[in-house]
């Protein structure tokens, strides 16, 4: 349910409270020494501290949240105001996108069934909300939030091409080569020939 059911007895305030917002520092934590620190130390305006809470603007443990510190910026607080209340009273804006004065008792109406609650109260919440939208600009353009940068996609490791065994290069021969001419003598003395292959043989073969 996007429909808070914190309210004020204080909502008449609200023009006061949240100048004070945006005039002072940020806090640590916004506690209700801060509060009165401010110049709020009635008991009415402890309820305050989870309104804001409920918008946004501290988070549970009352850290202030970039809506505190941009609502600061006086250029942009209408705006981050109206974003404020697009998230804590939903509910709201699904019946009137633009709610004015003449939507009240539906705006009531709608308190008390969703959250159970007296008429008193209901008119409470309803003037909390009603307090609220008169510091918002709902024409503005809501805030954008920005988006991570998507991580590029894990790269494929491509499997090393595969390197053929290369054969080793093949022993470089050293032995050397001779090629002999051997004219013979025109005789037909076989003794001669002989003579010649048994030197040959005994010189060059052995």
């Amino acid at each position: 349910m996007a429909l808070t059911a914190s309210y004020v007895q204080v909502y008449g305030q609200f023009p006061q409270f949240f100048e004070a917002l945006s005039k002072g520092q940020a806090p640590e934590r916004f506690t209700v020494q801060h509060l009165k620190d401010l110049g709020f130390s009635s008991s009415n305006h402890r309820a305050l501290i989870p309104l804001l809470k409920e918008l946004g603007f501290p988070d549970a443990e009352g850290a202030p949240t970039s809506r505190y510190h941009d609502y600061r910026n006086r250029a942009q607080s209408r705006r981050v105001m109206a974003d404020a209340l697009r998230e804590a009273y939903g509910d709201v804006f699904v019946i009137r996108a633009h709610p004015s004065e003449d939507d009240r008792p539906l705006i009531e109406g709608k308190f008390k069934s969703a959250h159970n609650v007296t008429e008193r109260v209901a008119k409470l919440m309803a003037s909390t909300f009603y307090g609220l939208l008169d510091l918002a600009d709902l024409d503005a353009e809501p805030a954008t939030v920005a988006r991570p940068a998507e991580p590029p996609p894990p790269e494929i490791e491509q499997p090393a091409p595969r390197k053929e065994p290369t054969a080793p290069p093949a022993a470089r021969s050293t032995s050397l080569h001779y090629n002999i001419q051997i004219h013979l003598p025109a005789t037909k003395d076989l003794e001669v020939y002989n003579a010649i292959f048994r030197s040959l043989k005994e010189h060059l073969l052995d």
